[in-house]
């Protein structure tokens, strides 16, 4: 499976694919070109019987360090609707991966903020690096996780979930695992090795009822219809109007503190 610019996707002999994300001079940051891309990867993958279960990774130092900066400054001239629509588009991609009809493992190193924090919850396991950090930093900025917010909520809880998801502050692995947002903590140096451990079993059970069986999980699951996703974009376009989002990006991109920020 060829054909990417932002990701690199490749399926050896057991069906095991791996997909990466493959801006590393960006850290992997989700640009829109990633984001309709790692869309039309969760299509191709989901049709695909050859594929029994996706290793999800990035490229270089970073998995993720959240939203593309040049993304970041468009928003500033976009209309309400063209926000609506990216963040839709987010929201779309999110739940692509999120309804794969293949298990989804993680493998999380360096950094996953914002939406790659979003990413790992979508994921049906992640197996981090001892020394990687999470965190859903955007309230640094003024901005709130809003179109990776059902799926965090979903994964580690209301309760949990207000321990890190307005706070901006990271934490570490130890404290994703307690959260519940990481499944598997290993060594850097055997980081491969652990993710490989997490495969395995997969390639022991029947496809189709492993889908099947995802499938129950997701409808005994917390909700995340249309409506869902709408209250999650239309808060995000919400945020992007208010002032706090100027003075908060602006402050990012001069590289100083934000008027609120002591």
């Amino acid at each position: 499976m060829t054909g990417f610019e932002t990701l690199r996707l490749e399926t050896d002999a057991r069906g095991v694919a791996r997909l990466t994300l493959n801006r590393p001079d960006k850290r992997n940051a989700l640009s829109a070109r990633m984001i309709a891309e790692l869309t039309e990867a969760a299509a191709r993958l989901a049709a695909d019987a050859a594929v029994r279960v996706v290793a999800l990774d990035g490229a270089g130092t970073t998995f993720c360090a959240g939203g593309d900066l040049d993304w970041m400054r468009a928003q500033f001239d976009a209309t309400r609707a063209e926000r609506i629509a990216q963040a839709m588009a987010l929201a779309r991609m999110l739940q692509a991966l999120d309804a794969l009809p293949k298990p989804l493992i993680g493998r999380v190193h360096g950094a996953a903020l914002g939406g790659g924090a979003g990413l790992c919850a979508v994921c049906d396991a992640v197996v981090a690096a001892a020394d990687a950090r999470f965190g859903f930093t955007e309230t640094r900025l003024g901005l709130i996780p809003a179109t990776i917010g059902p799926y965090v909520i979903a994964r580690i809880g209301a309760g949990p979930a207000r321990r890190v998801f307005f706070s901006g502050a990271t934490f570490d692995a130890a404290e994703a695992e307690r959260l519940g947002l990481v499944a598997q903590i290993a060594p850097p140096e055997a980081l491969d090795a652990a993710v490989e451990a997490a495969v395995a079993p997969y390639l022991a059970a029947a496809p189709g009822a492993v889908s099947r069986a995802k499938a129950l999980a997701r409808a005994l699951g917390p909700r995340i219809d249309e409506t869902t996703l709408r209250m999650s974009v239309e808060a995000l376009a919400d945020a992007w109007e208010d002032p706090e989002a100027q003075e908060g990006v602006a402050a990012f991109f001069a590289r100083r503190k934000p008027h609120w920020s002591f």
